[in-house]
């Protein structure tokens, strides 16, 4: 085995707008939701409410930070976002490039969102890669990392 997905068959059962609504409206909501973060500060204490996890145990989930992040780079700060959540900005390029080939195979008709075997265990990389940031920036080694 090669490690590759199985090919799967073209899928023709809907039109290719209808393939491409779902990641244009999911582009178009984020789209919207970035809007709404670089109008609305959420570097002012409690704009946006709180992290419940850093509410219950005081503690930085891997997504704190995510919206100043945004919001940073909505104004072209990159080291601000960085800064907020570093992992989170590392992760945009990757997100793009799933979105990209999201919207390429629907515009084909293709089977799967990613032709990748496995998907389990990718996602279960990036459970472990979440967890592991989450635990190094709350520790003091790892406080250049903390939201």
């Amino acid at each position: 085995m090669t490690g590759q997905a199985p090919p799967q068959p073209p899928v023709r059962d809907r039109s290719r707008a209808g393939r491409l609504a779902t990641p244009l409206l999911s582009a178009g909501l984020v789209g919207a939701l970035t809007l709404a973060l670089h109008h609305r500060d959420p570097h002012v204490q409690g704009s946006w409410g709180a992290c419940p996890t850093k509410l219950l145990t005081g503690l930085d989930c891997p997504g704190c930070g995510g919206l100043r992040a945004v919001n940073d780079l909505t104004h072209l700060d990159l080291a601000g976002a960085a800064s907020s959540n570093l992992l989170f900005v590392l992760a945009i390029p990757l997100v793009l490039g799933v979105w990209i080939a999201w919207v390429r195979r629907s515009w084909r008709g293709e089977g799967r969102l990613l032709p990748v075997a496995h998907p389990q265990r990718w996602a279960v990389a990036l459970l472990v890669v979440a967890t592991a940031f989450a635990v190094v920036r709350n520790l003091p080694v790892g406080g250049w990392l903390a939201a």
